[in-house]
């Protein structure tokens, strides 16, 4: 009976090392939870570099930072046809090119459009807001010499003479991208050729003294 119970005992452990031996072969057991830990820290690693995607996203899309310095004299911008333009993320280049077209096309992002020294129209990233074809109405008082912004936005902004910009722009053919000139769609305004010409050479905030 003694030595039957020995060799179950040695048979027993027998049993367990071998078990052991299987577990740390197999990665069974124990390493099982190391296993599990390197799924979590994978999963972790993963969405942590979704999230800085998605962050790299919307930071490559974020809204051009505008306030009143923006604007300065309107004569110093570059001419085109009576309007002057300007990009404020320095490429006048490709905003002359679109500005240029015979047949349009959309202006790139942080070209400016202004008419007389009180409107301003600017073109936020793509997907800013997509009704106004991302561009940003800016209603200014020049009066002091300097920029100020009375109003600002993409749906709502009213001029001084009650008129909304978008209202007025919306009409022009979808390949002028909302840009107003004679033959784009929208309607005339009640300013000759001459009246915004003095208009725009009396801008206050040009030849001021520094």
């Amino acid at each position: 009976m003694a030595l039957s119970a020995r060799s179950t005992a040695f048979a027993v452990l027998d049993d367990l090392y071998r078990a052991r031996y299987y577990r740390k072969q197999h990665n069974y057991g124990a390493p099982a939870m190391t296993r599990l830990k390197k799924i979590a820290l994978a999963t972790t690693l993963a969405s942590a570099a979704a999230l800085a995607g998605i962050a790299q996203i919307y930071a490559a899309d974020a809204p051009i930072e505008i306030d009143a310095d923006t604007f300065e004299c309107i004569t110093e911008m570059t001419p085109v046809r009576g309007f002057y333009v300007d990009n404020l993320l320095g490429d006048i280049a490709a905003t002359l090119a679109v500005a240029n077209s015979e047949t349009g096309g959309t202006w790139p992002t942080g070209s400016v459009v202004q008419l007389v020294p009180t409107e301003v129209m600017v073109k936020q990233p793509a997907g800013t807001s997509p009704q106004t074809n991302d561009w940003e109405f800016f209603e200014l008082d020049v009066s002091s010499g300097e920029s100020e912004i009375v109003t600002r936005g993409f749906t709502d902004v009213v001029n001084r003479f009650g008129g909304n910009c978008l209202d007025c722009h919306v009409k022009a053919e979808p390949q002028w991208d909302m840009i107003c000139e004679t033959g784009h769609g929208c309607d005339p305004i009640p300013l000759s050729r001459e009246m915004i010409v003095g208009i725009q050479q009396g801008d206050p905030r040009c030849n001021r003294p520094e």
